[in-house]
């Protein structure tokens, strides 16, 4: 049975980079045993996203400066794919198994 996740990526515009990152989540996470759902944001709707509820964490390929409720995780390798393993690792710390 996988463990339901849900993350919010993001992006400097809410759409292109953060869609990579999502994609990326969904396959490497899964491989680990996570049913992830997500969804794409910029930095200035992180909050309002984060208010609807029920996020595991924050996936960021732009900065997010504020403070957040729950653990964020630079996302950067999952574009470029040098040092990607590193940040499925840190998600699954995050998420445990």
């Amino acid at each position: 049975m996988n463990k339901q996740v849900k993350i919010l990526c993001v992006c400097g515009s809410g759409t292109v980079s953060s869609s990579m990152v999502a994609e990326k989540l969904k396959e490497k996470l899964g491989e680990r045993g996570f049913a992830v759902s997500t969804v794409e944001a910029m930095p200035s709707t992180v909050d309002s996203e984060l208010a609807a509820g029920g996020f595991s964490l924050v996936a960021c390929v732009s900065p997010v400066y504020q403070e957040l409720s729950i653990p964020k995780v630079n996302a950067v390798a999952l574009l470029t794919g040098l040092g990607e393993s590193d940040v499925i690792d840190e998600c699954v710390r995050i998420l445990g198994s």
